[in-house]
């Protein structure tokens, strides 16, 4: 435990910055979790919670709590996501698959 005024104070500040700190964070990564959940469902007010997302990511940055690149990394790749469309993919039959065997395997 501190001893000085001083550093009484230190900790202090350090404890509300790290809540501070703590509730950006959490309500960042709450916005993009339901942003992304969005996304994966097909939501129709997926521009609303990208949006909500957008908005506390902005927010953590300018409370320093997220770098500045780091949040337009989590946007864009949440935007390319969205703007991929949903491609199926082919089911393969069992069997069809033949593997080729080698010219000295096949002549014994």
């Amino acid at each position: 435990m501190p001893i000085l005024q001083n550093a009484k104070k230190a900790l202090r500040q350090a404890n509300r910055r790290a809540t501070e700190n703590m509730v950006f964070k959490k309500a960042y990564k709450e916005a993009l979790k339901k942003a992304r959940k969005a996304v994966a469902a097909g939501e129709k007010d997926l521009t609303e919670k990208i949006r909500l997302a957008q908005k506390t990511l902005d927010k953590a940055v300018k409370k320093g709590v997220l770098k500045a690149n780091t949040a337009s990394r989590y946007l864009s790749r949440l935007s390319t996501k969205v703007a991929t469309p949903k491609v199926a993919k082919k089911a393969v039959k069992k069997g069809t698959i033949k593997k080729k065997l080698s010219k000295k395997v096949a002549k014994k």
